[in-house]
C-alpha cells in the first residue's frame, strides 16, 4: 500500500494520477485528507480515503495502518514556519508507530549559504525535518525539489500581457525552475522502483533562467515586447502597498524575489532528467504553453 499525503493538492493529486498511470491498482493507493470533503473524485477511482491531520499524531497513526510506502508531501501551513516542521515530525513519528517501511519526503533545493539567505527560515524547516527523518530509523528518500515553474506566473503577475512589464526584485538572479507535474512523476518513479532507499536527490532543471530571459520568452509567446524591471525592495514594497496587495503576499514576493537574487535556487543538475528518463520541460516550453 502506498499512501499520498496532501492528496487533494496540486502535487499530491498529480502523484496519485501517475501512480494509476504506472499501473498501481487503486486498491493499493491511499490518500490522506484532512476532512471528509472534496475527495469524491479520488473515491470514485477506487482510492482508499484516510482521514488525518498533520497536527494530530493519533489520527495519522490510524490513517497509516497497513501502509508500506508514504509520500510525505511537505506541509503548506500558512502560519509560522515552525508549524511545518512540527507537522513533518508528527507525520514521521506516526509513520514509525504505524510500521511504515519507507518515506519519500518532498523537501526543497538547498545551496551553501542558505543560512544567511532570505529563505533561511523556510530552509531550516526542511533541514530539521530531513534530520528527524534520517534519525528515525525508517528507510527514506529525500526529494530536494527545485522551485516550481508555476511560481513564475505569480511573480510576473496576471496583467503582464496588458502592461508589458515584469516588476520583481530578483535582480539578475537565476533559478533552475521545474514543472510540478514532473516532480510528482519522479516521486512516483521512486515509489515504484527499487534502489532509492536512504538517498537524497536534487531535482532541478538542466539550465537556470533569470527574469530577463523569462521576459524574452513571454515577449516571443505574446508577440509583443515585455520588459523586466527589478526595483529595490523598499520601492517594490511601496508599489505593492499602493496597489492594495495584502501584506502577507508582499512579504512572500519580497522573500522569494530576494532569494532568487541571491542565487539560492540556481543549481543546475541532471538527476531529474535521469529519473524522468527524458529531458525535463524547459521554462521556454512552459511559457509558450501558457502565453502562446
Amino acid at each position: 500500500m502506498i499512501l499520498v499525503t496532501g492528496a487533494t493538492g496540486n502535487y499530491g493529486s498529480k502523484a496519485i494520477a501517475y501512480l494509476l498511470k504506472k499501473g498501481v491498482a487503486a486498491t493499493n493507493i491511499a490518500a490522506l485528507v484532512r476532512n471528509e470533503e472534496n475527495y469524491q473524485a479520488l473515491e470514485e477511482q477506487g482510492i482508499n480515503i484516510r482521514v488525518g491531520d498533520y497536527a494530530d499524531i493519533d489520527s495519522m497513526v490510524k490513517a497509516f495502518a497497513g501502509v508500506d510506502k508514504l509520500l510525505l508531501v511537505s506541509s503548506n501551513d500558512r502560519g509560522a514556519i515552525e508549524n511545518r516542521t512540527k507537522h513533518h515530525i508528527n507525520a514521521i513519528t506516526a509513520a514509525k508507530q504505524a510500521n511504515v517501511k519507507h518515506i519519500v519526503y518532498t523537501s526543497f533545493v538547498r545551496k551553501n549559504g542558505y543560512e544567511n539567505s532570505a529563505i533561511a527560515g523556510f530552509q531550516n524547516s526542511h533541514v530539521a525535518s530531513e534530520k528527524f527523518l534520517k534519525e528515525s530509523g525508517l528507510n527514506y528518500t529525500i526529494l530536494q525539489n527545485g522551485i516550481y515553474q508555476e511560481m513564475i506566473l505569480a511573480f510576473v503577475g496576471d496583467k503582464v500581457a496588458e502592461t508589458g512589464t515584469i516588476l520583481f526584485p530578483a535582480q539578475n538572479g537565476k533559478a533552475s525552475w521545474v514543472l510540478r507535474e514532473e516532480l510528482a512523476e519522479v516521486a512516483v518513479n521512486v515509489l515504484t522502483t527499487q534502489g532509492h532507499e536512504n538517498r537524497t536527490y536534487n531535482l532541478t532543471n538542466n539550465t537556470s533562467v533569470g527574469f530577463e530571459k523569462i521576459a524574452t520568452y513571454i515577449s516571443e509567446a505574446l508577440g509583443k515586447e515585455v520588459s523586466y524591471i527589478t526595483p529595490e525592495v523598499e520601492t517594490f514594497k511601496t508599489i505593492l502597498e499602493k496597489a492594495g496587495v495584502p501584506e502577507m503576499y508582499i512579504g512572500m514576493f519580497i522573500m522569494w524575489g530576494t532569494a532568487l537574487g541571491e542565487g539560492m535556487m540556481d543549481l543546475e543538475d541532471n538527476t531529474l532528467e535521469s529519473l524522468l528518463g527524458r529531458k525535463p520541460a524547459s521554462v521556454n516550453q512552459f511559457i509558450a504553453k501558457i502565453y502562446g
